[in-house]
């Protein structure tokens, strides 16, 4: 009897070891998969880390890739196109103008009022309209054919107060968001199709010159006034109502920046030195590129499964396009090395672009004290349920690092641009007071992004020019601004020399 006892007891004595072993091993085997997490986000964060000292050696390689772009065609990744617009609006411009925005499967025609000196817009309206399908792959005649008659519509529509004096053409401002060559103010070249359209008889026509034919034969008294794109449009629309605006950024699903530079620092241009003295230039910056770039394993193979590997790397690290995507394959490695999401990866986590950045931007700014947001959006868009509070934190940091570093690299972007034009150091007499134009989803609403974007160029800058530096939102470029540019570039300024 005592045998069996004892025999019993040291049976369930090695159950009880049992399963206390395979606790503290499901405990190491878990706390070393947590383990595994943080290394992999604490490897991630340096190797995003973007101190001071690195951004001003962004900002450095910028102003070196720009004095380049400017000095020849092709001499830079940065593109550095001469715009032609030489005038500015001054806030002085009065009258009626109109705008047309093509910038994809949708078009605007909006007609804005000015008020003159002190008057600002007055009054402004637009209409939209989709390309039927079968336009986006027609011919040249058949595509601006139907634009100008959506133009004639808006047009016969409008009331009296806004027709103009007999003998007086209306003047449009024309935002077209494809690749152009441009070859005056109101007149490029179609180099390509993109965004789904292909228009095999326009390549190589002047846009304005198929759009104004098109006007001509749907009966249309219209001229376009400026060809323009959206990033100068947003430079035009903050210059209206802030007189100290120089710099345009975009940032939003792409990023792009336009300035105002001196015709004698562009060895490239040939023509005429304008009145003004100054051109305003389109960087196209999502093309820039330099060794301080702090590139990741995950940035490479984004760049080497995109549709462009090799080009537009500083929007890839920057734009609302890429963003939540750089955080999926972080969170996907995650999820393969340390199981933090279970057993299994997750199926949906392995689609490419299936995490947007506003989603990133929603689980970022989640304050409640159960992340729920951030529980809710890896449910829904992932379908990966039962998160716990420390898996959440740890999503929370990685958007903290994706978003930092873009914004920090967008604000050392600005520091270059600003170094290219001297305005990145006192000046006797005190600072010179800069606004930067801003638009663009990601800014607009990625409200930690654009905080740290402002925040790292003032510390940058240092205290004494923080102060000079203003960042406006500069809304509707391409519709708003390319009327005020009709505006500017208008046939019937009065000659004030």
């Amino acid at each position: 009897m005592k045998k069996s006892t004892v025999g019993a007891a040291v049976i369930g004595a090695a159950t009880v070891c049992a399963v206390a072993a395979l606790i503290v091993n499901h405990r190491m085997r878990k706390s070393s998969k947590w383990a595994r997490a943080m290394a992999i986000l604490r490897e991630f964060e340096e190797k995003c880390g973007t101190p001071d000292a690195k951004l001003k050696q962004v900002a450095d390689a910028m102003t070196v890739e720009m004095h380049a772009g400017l000095a020849s065609e092709g001499g830079s990744k940065l593109k550095m196109l001469i715009t032609y617009v030489d005038n500015l609006p001054t806030g002085d411009e009065a009258g009626v103008f109109y705008a047309l925005d093509l910038g994809g499967t949708n078009f605007r025609v909006l007609r804005v009022q000015l008020g003159g000196k002190n008057g600002g817009i007055i009054h402004q309206e637009f209409a939209e309209a989709s390309i039927p399908p079968s336009l986006m792959v027609g011919t040249s005649d058949a595509l601006f054919d139907y634009i100008a008659a959506e133009l004639a519509k808006f047009v016969a529509e409008e009331e009296e107060k806004y027709h103009q004096p007999l003998g007086k053409q209306r003047e449009l401002g024309f935002t077209f968001s494809f690749p152009v060559m441009q070859t005056s103010i109101s007149s490029g070249t179609i180099m390509r199709w993109t965004k789904g359209f292909s228009i095999d008889d326009a390549v190589g026509q002047d846009v304005v010159g198929e759009l104004e034919k098109a006007m001509k034969r749907k009966g249309v008294d219209m001229r376009v006034s400026a060809l323009v794109n959206d990033t100068v449009g947003t430079l035009s629309g903050g210059k209206y109502t802030h007189k100290d605006v120089a710099v345009a950024v975009i940032l939003g699903t792409g990023t792009n920046a336009a300035y105002v530079e001196r015709v004698q620092a562009i060895p490239k241009w040939h023509g005429p030195v304008p009145k003004s003295g100054e051109m305003v230039i389109n960087m196209e910056w999502g093309n820039f590129r330099s060794s301080h770039l702090p590139l990741t394993e995950y940035d490479h193979a984004l760049d080497n499964e995109s549709l462009n590997p090799g080009e537009q790397i500083f929007e890839k690290m920057t734009s609302g396009m890429y963003l939540g995507e750089i955080l999926r394959r972080v969170l996907l490695k995650v999820a393969e090395e340390a199981g933090v999401f279970g057993d299994e990866v997750p199926p949906k986590l392995k689609n490419p672009f299936v995490l947007r950045t506003p989603d990133m931007s929603a689980m970022h700014h989640d304050s409640s004290s159960d992340l729920k947001v951030v529980g809710d959006k890896l449910k829904d868009i992932l379908e990966i349920s039962n998160t716990s509070l420390k898996t959440r934190k740890l999503v929370v940091e990685l958007c903290n690092v994706v978003a930092t570093r873009g914004a920090r690299l967008a604000a050392a972007g600005v520091l270059g641009i600003l170094k290219k034009m001297g305005r990145d150091t006192p000046r006797q007499g005190g600072p010179e007071k800069t606004v930067v134009a801003m638009d663009g989803g990601l800014y607009e609403h990625y409200t930690e992004y654009r905080m740290v974007l402002e925040n790292s160029l003032k510390e940058l800058l240092g205290e004494e020019l923080a102060t000079s530096i203003v960042f406006v939102h500069s809304n509707d470029g391409s519709g708003i601004g390319a009327a005020l540019l009709a505006a500017s570039h208008s046939m019937y300024l009065e000659d004030k020399s």
